[in-house]
């Protein structure tokens, strides 16, 4: 499904990351960059993933730099001669509790990494695609976007945010070959589950109809197709994989 392409996904030495990186693998990516602040983490996926390091690369990127993101688009084109795909998908959970309770601090470091961090990553591979006449952007939002989780109001905003970006960037582009779209899951088992109180994930699960946490691989599934050529006349869509929490 993506033979001879090549992908960047941010975050990707775990959790959802990871799990777009091994599919995007044996979907028959050409090769895949996994931009990650995690030195060890990355170099620990890509051994697991990629052995013989052939198409697998770490290229340690801060997500909240414009320079880094251009630097790892770079890298990718270098390396692989082409790029073709990128899966913005590192975020945080950030600071939990009331509206009032979150410092500035708390309020620019979630901003900075679930939304600017989304942005700078489209501004990097805009001129690499649109040369190219092609591309496929996946911004992995929340259903906390769309329907707003209590306790997280600095998440839940940031998430709304990566989905108004996708929507306001894909009319930009949708004459250009490049097809932009987020994906908001619901709860998913992974590390980011664990910044979040229990009461937080028991309210997150209660809200699910099928009542059970949905896992890393389901969600990478669609980030497949959504990173393939069989994704053709869709852009600007938010695709809910929530268990049925959410249906619009």
């Amino acid at each position: 499904m993506l033979n001879s392409r090549v992908a960047i996904v941010t975050g990707g030495a775990r959790g959802i990351g990871r799990a777009c990186v091994r599919a995007i693998l044996d979907a028959g990516a050409l090769g895949v960059v996994i931009a990650d602040n995690d030195a060890d983490a990355g170099e620990a996926a890509v051994r697991e993933l990629d052995p013989s390091g052939e198409r697998v690369v770490l290229s340690k990127t801060d997500v909240t730099s414009r320079a880094d993101h251009e630097r790892t688009a770079a890298a990718a084109v270098e390396r692989f001669g082409r790029l073709d795909i990128l899966v913005n998908n590192a975020g945080i959970a950030g600071a939990q509790g009331s509206l009032n309770s979150h410092s500035d601090a708390d309020l620019d470091r979630i901003i900075d990494i679930n939304l600017k961090g989304v942005y700078f990553g489209c501004v990097a591979v805009h001129p690499h695609f649109e040369k190219a006449g092609y591309g496929r952007i996946v911004n992995i939002a929340s259903i906390a976007g769309k329907e707003g989780n209590p306790g997280l109001v600095p998440y839940s905003m940031t998430k709304a945010g990566v989905i108004g970006l996708t929507k306001a960037y894909a009319k930009e582009v949708a004459t250009a070959g490049i097809l932009v779209n987020s994906v908001s899951p619901a709860v998913i088992e992974t590390e980011i589950l664990k910044q979040v109180s229990a009461e937080v994930r028991e309210y997150m699960i209660s809200k699910i109809p099928m009542g059970r946490v949905g896992q890393p691989e389901e969600v990478a599934e669609l980030v497949v197709f959504l990173s393939s050529d069989r994704l053709s006349f869709t852009t600007g869509f938010c695709f809910d994989i929530s268990g049925g929490r959410a249906t619009y």
